[in-house]
């Protein structure tokens, strides 16, 4: 495990104290952060949001880097479970049916790369976070309509070529869960609704 300063943990992880060595150890987060909305954490609550809402958040999530959220793929709303909501039947599709489709997609991708092992040796990818450059390119190519949009997108969202290629990496993801052979527009479209940070959406809405 390596040792950082305390500053580096708040940015990258969360770190532990060691009593009897005296090191201070980082747990690595690898690409998946979990922040609240802002300082209050009530940002998703109309009752219980503070006035300074958007801004709040945009003050509060600012404390993170660019090239930190650049690397985070996904970024997801969990608001907070409400009474009624406990009293509710469960989802039709449980935690079992989730596993399956997730083992399924790993399947497919785990057979899409062995096609490339014979000519890149240890270095063919078995996942589809593993594939860069022209292989990329070449499994997560989207369709007419999908790559005019990813183009727009890049210009609009001012999207990093690192930030491009996560999409594309994100939208072939999303078509192996579906099931599709090719990268459409709509997973396109929904890899780069996960790339708009939670304080990007609610200064749109305000």
């Amino acid at each position: 495990m390596r040792r950082l300063s305390r500053c580096s943990a708040r940015k990258f992880g969360f770190s532990t104290y060691d009593r009897k060595t005296g090191a201070r150890r980082v747990i690595w987060t690898y690409g998946r952060k979990a922040t609240p909305f802002c300082r209050c954490g009530h940002a998703g609550d109309a009752a219980r949001a503070c006035p300074r809402l958007p801004r709040c958040v945009g003050d509060y999530q600012a404390k993170l880097s660019g090239p930190l959220l650049d690397r985070i793929d996904i970024h997801i709303e969990v608001p907070p479970v409400s009474p009624a909501d406990l009293s509710l039947p469960p989802s039709a599709e449980g935690s079992a049916e989730v596993a399956s489709r997730v083992a399924a997609a790993r399947a497919v991708q785990e057979e899409r790369y062995d096609a490339f092992a014979a000519h890149m040796g240890e270095r063919a990818p078995r996942l589809n976070s593993e594939a860069e450059g022209e292989l990329l390119d070449k499994v997560a190519a989207p369709d007419e309509a999908g790559l005019r949009l990813l183009a727009e997108a890049a210009e609009r969202m001012r999207l990093t070529a690192r930030g491009y290629h996560r999409v594309l990496r994100v939208a072939r993801t999303l078509a192996d869960l579906e099931g599709s052979d090719g990268v459409r527009r709509i997973h396109i479209a929904e890899a780069l609704a996960y790339r708009e940070p939670v304080a990007g959406r609610l200064g749109a809405v305000a």
